[in-house]
């Protein structure tokens, strides 16, 4: 598969701040439920180095300096990297691609990754990176939304752009959204790039808010993916985006005036061979 289209995407939505920008604002408060789960399944804490790969507004990096550890960030955003500067002043972040680090090997004593996975055109390449700067017995963690299969808001907004959005916008090819949610893809890919002790948890993340159309909200405005697939819409697929997923909200969890929407992560963690 040539991804060379999807990289393009990715780094042109995320170098832009205001995408940035309002990721860290709204969609992250979900990411941030997930961030103890992260930081618990790498044990890392005073005297440990961490490299937190795909850090973007440093929310993960934040985590892990809370304990203590030496955390260094890397993400290919520029306008990410500025947030987590301002976010984080105790941690160091770089700008690199996590599918080749500029570290030597056996740097590290952990590596996070923070719902990076479905942003990378090889997600094997930054596995087999991390295991590669990694000490022996070091820790691996990252984080990926739950597809479709269970109750998401994610399902919500997918759906809503399937049934209403027009069917000329599209992404180029890539790594599926969910894909290293389920083990049965994410363990064979550490197990090759080098890792053992494979082991999963589903957090139940949620976003709690007055506005059943939220979500759509926050994938138009602070994601790549959806925001590449949402942006361009006519008006009015876009509104009928919209309805579609405020009925969704509305018919899965009542009429308000507030709304917990669940959108849960899938934290999977091996340690290097």
């Amino acid at each position: 598969m040539d991804t060379r289209e999807f990289a393009d995407l990715e780094r042109r939505e995320w170098a832009d701040a205001d995408v940035a920008q309002s990721y860290a604002n709204a969609f992250a408060k979900a990411s941030d439920m997930v961030v103890p789960h992260l930081v618990a399944a790498v044990d890392t804490g005073p005297g440990r180095t961490v490299l937190d790969l795909c850090c973007g507004h440093g929310n993960v990096a934040a985590g892990l300096v809370a304990t203590g550890a030496d955390v260094t960030g890397l993400d290919f955003s520029a306008a990410m990297l500025d947030l987590a500067r301002a976010n984080v002043p105790d941690a160091r972040f770089v700008e690199g691609d996590a599918m080749t680090l500029p570290f030597a090997g056996a740097d590290f004593d952990a590596v996070t990754i923070g719902f990076g996975m479905p942003h990378l055109p090889d997600p094997p390449a930054a596995l087999h990176e991390a295991r590669r700067v990694l000490k022996p017995g070091g820790r691996i963690a990252f984080s990926v939304w739950c597809g479709p299969e269970v109750d998401t808001a994610l399902g919500y907004v997918f759906d809503a752009i399937a049934t209403h959005g027009d069917p000329s916008i599209v992404l180029p090819p890539g790594p599926g959204a969910n894909d290293y949610a389920d083990p049965d893809t994410a363990y064979p890919a550490l197990d090759a790039a080098g890792f053992t002790a494979f082991s999963c948890e589903t957090v139940p993340a949620r976003w709690d808010v007055t506005d059943p159309g939220a979500p759509y909200d926050f994938f138009l405005e602070g994601t790549a993916r959806g925001g590449a697939l949402l942006r361009p819409q006519p008006d009015a697929q876009a509104r009928a985006i919209r309805a579609a997923v405020v009925a969704r909200v509305r018919a899965n969890h009542g009429d308000g005036p507030r709304w917990n929407v669940p959108i849960p992560a899938v934290v999977t963690s091996a340690r290097a061979i």
